[in-house]
């Protein structure tokens, strides 16, 4: 009986062990979302770049590779770890203290200056597309999903098509990434526009375009497909910084 004790204790001992040490016992969904966070870096894997990589966290492509010590053409190797959580230090406004409803207000002489007053010239009501103003729609089809940052949130529009249609380039730029390496999205193209804007096409069935190709606004760049997803529809972003914004706010309207 004693015998038989050990050999119990030993075997859950051993278990234990294997659960807190064996990297086999990580799910797929840990190793690729909540575990490389948790450990505040990203292990880049073949395929990926920097510009992949911020996409998926949606960080700024910049303040990633400044974060990292990365310099322009910004190139990465398989197992290199990507610093993520001092990027999302950075990212955090700086805290300013206030008092509301002071019992004593301060003297004249303590209290701040008042600001210069702002003249105002009738801006535009959307300073975000001004760096990017030649937007043009990916393809023709209807609209069957919209921008939200709400449960269940889409990070950008999808819009229905036939299989092999042609997906064109929003606007002009540079081909950043082409692949299928971000989960969820399928076949995937990033193209950076600019220092601010980058635009994806996601779930494409055909790829056309290689990275570091520059690619002229209404170019085909991929077919549509159905790769990563249930239905044959183009999934599009556009991110402003590295943060999602609504592509219906930059693409022209169309009439009816």
């Amino acid at each position: 009986m004693k015998a038989l004790t050990t050999v119990i204790l030993v075997t859950i001992a051993t278990l234990l062990t294997g659960c807190l040490s064996g990297r086999e016992f990580v799910s797929v969904e840990e190793k690729f979302s909540k575990g490389q966070t948790a450990t505040g870096f990203h292990l880049v894997e073949r395929g990926e770049t920097l510009f992949s990589i911020a996409w998926r966290y949606g960080i700024d492509y910049r303040e990633l590779a400044s974060a990292n010590s990365i310099a322009s053409p910004y190139v990465i190797y398989p197992g290199q770890k990507i610093d993520i959580r001092n990027v999302s230090k950075r990212s955090r406004p700086p805290v300013v203290a206030t008092v509301e409803n002071p019992s004593k207000p301060l003297p004249k002489s303590q209290r701040p200056a008042k600001p210069p007053a702002k003249t105002s010239h009738n801006p535009p009501k959307n300073n975000d597309n001004t760096a990017e103003t030649d937007w043009k729609w990916p393809v023709n089809g209807r609209l069957i999903g919209h921008f939200s940052t709400k449960k269940p949130v889409n990070k950008g529009i999808d819009i229905a098509g036939a299989l092999g249609e042609s997906v064109l380039a929003a606007a002009a730029g540079t081909v950043v990434y082409a692949g299928q390496g971000l989960r969820g999205y399928g076949n995937l193209v990033i193209v950076k526009h600019n220092d601010t804007y980058l635009s994806a096409y996601a779930h494409t069935s055909r790829i056309l375009v290689s990275e570091q190709e520059v690619v002229k606004a209404g170019q085909k760049i991929a077919e549509i497909g159905s790769t990563g997803t249930d239905k044959v529809k183009l999934h599009f972003e556009i991110r402003r910084n590295g943060k999602p914004v609504d592509p219906l706010r930059y693409l022209p309207s169309r009439p009816g």
